[in-house]
């Protein structure tokens, strides 16, 4: 792992598994609380660091990192399809957008600015002038899951490094080469010793003094809403970010392109097995359409290609760990027990869950208010808009959702009423770019990402003010 800068090997190691077979692919350390103490005394000097360098040096290093993960694009794409649930197709995407993030990151880095402030607005500061400007919060904790183990990485680190933060990262135990060679990136690029630190360990040990220690300023997590609640409880005073998951909707009207739906929301479902935290897990179709949707979905869902993850027919490899799927089967089971219709899927062999579309679901059943994480759609017939944003907004949750019509009036309608972060009109609620603010309401998290949302989140704003001589 990556301890202030120097590659080390600890005493303990966790093995790192290929979800597909259950091969061991490799080892990582695990780290101790001793060790997590020191990168977080190193972090202090290394935010200094990070703080002294211009923002020309700062671009620097991004664009080389990104120039650097450019070069090796195959061995990125091939860890990411190795160590998590992505096939390889879905691992080069993967690729494609942290090289863009953290590029983005490099241009972001040249718009941190302040405005100036009229205190002449106020009797009797006439003579008064100034700004303020943005200065770096400090030494930042990201946490970060497995289902993206590059780019929600990259989505933190980038952003950090612009800012002029030291940063520590803590990838997910099951997936943590693809944060390592990030890493690798950043250290080719020049980055100084003591910014960056990525450690590997269990959160179970060293979760508490990362998150609860007073000389780390921010914590970036993006992860379920129950770890979000006890990191929140832990945190003590300091900035947080968090994006804790979704239920994600679609809804599909009379006047909808139904193929160019079936097609998106197909895709949103079951992209990455399920577990991406924007994929559609409740579709609501206007009645007139409902049964050419079921169909057409139906039929879309049962000629996606499940196998092997490095083989490039593969649309959908297993999910991360055979618990998971095991956890999935169950929650299907439940539902079909109470009066839920299986149109698809619903068989599990290891880790590989089939994707399945279920109906006639329990608007308030497990399955339909919680997040699902899985290859698993639910759909229901509706009379109206008026019906399916009623039943979207009837959960916890709301990260984005997604519309299909071709009425303004419609879509401007959901855009208003709809109790989310993101409303995306004619695709599915998984559309997201690097550039744009990512974040939800609700049991979704508190914050935006997206580079330079991000980079807001991890600056502070410092007031400056001049007392000019009364005779100027």
């Amino acid at each position: 792992m990556l301890l202030a800068g120097e590659w080390v090997i600890g005493t303990n190691l966790i093995d790192v598994e290929n979800p597909q077979d259950g091969e061991i692919i490799a080892q990582v350390p695990a780290a101790t609380k001793e060790e997590v103490l020191f990168a977080i005394q190193e972090g202090v000097q290394g935010a200094e660091i990070a703080s002294r360098l211009s923002t020309f040096e700062r671009m620097g290093i991004l664009k080389r990192a990104a120039d650097w993960i450019d070069e090796k694009q195959s061995l990125f794409a091939e860890t990411i399809a190795t160590e998590g649930s992505k096939t390889i197709r879905e691992a080069r995407k993967e690729v494609m957008r942290c090289i863009e993030t953290i590029r983005i990151s490099a241009e972001e880095a040249r718009r941190i600015h302040g405005e100036t402030i009229p205190f002449d607005q106020t009797a009797g500061n006439e003579n008064r002038v100034g700004y303020y400007q943005r200065f770096p919060i400090g030494l930042i904790v990201a946490i970060t899951p497995f289902n993206d183990p590059l780019n929600l990485v990259a989505h933190k680190l980038g952003p950090a490094i612009a800012a002029g933060n030291s940063i520590i990262i803590k990838p997910s135990s099951v997936t943590p080469i693809s944060a390592l060679l990030l890493a690798e990136a950043f250290t080719q690029a020049g980055l100084p010793k003591k910014i960056l630190s990525v450690i590997t360990g269990h959160s179970s040990e060293i979760g508490d003094v990362l998150v609860s220690h007073p000389d780390v300023r921010m914590i970036s997590f993006t992860g379920g809403y129950e770890a979000g609640k006890i990191i929140s409880s832990k945190a003590g005073i300091k900035k947080l970010s968090m994006e804790l998951g979704s239920n994600s909707p679609c809804i599909v009207l009379k006047d909808a392109d139904i193929l160019e739906a079936v097609k998106a929301i197909a895709s949103g479902a079951f992209w990455a097995a399920g577990q991406n935290c924007l994929g559609v897990q409740r579709v609501y179709i206007e009645k007139e359409v409902y049964k050419i949707f079921e169909e057409l979905v139906a039929e879309a869902t049962k000629q996606l290609s499940v196998g092997d993850k490095l083989s490039e027919e593969t649309e959908m490899g297993p999910l991360i760990t055979e618990r998971e799927a095991i956890r999935i089967e169950k929650l299907v089971q439940e539902a079909l027990r109470n009066g839920a219709s299986l149109l698809c899927g619903g068989t599990r062999k290891g880790a590989f869950y089939s994707p399945t579309v279920l109906t006639n679901v329990d608007s308030n059943s497990k399955i339909a208010q919680e997040e699902i994480f899985g290859p698993v759609l639910i759909l229901e017939k509706v009379n109206d808009l008026e019906e399916a944003i009623q039943k979207s907004n009837n959960v916890s949750y709301g990260l984005q959702a997604g519309i299909f019509t071709q009425n303004l009036d419609n879509a401007f309608k959901a855009i208003r009423e709809l109790e989310c972060g993101g409303v995306i009109v004619n695709d599915s609620s998984d559309f997201r770019i690097d550039a744009m603010p990512f974040g939800g309401v609700k049991q979704s998290g508190i914050g935006r990402e997206g580079v330079a949302f991000s980079i807001q989140e991890m600056t502070e704003q410092k007031v400056v003010c001049f007392k000019l001589n009364s005779n100027f």
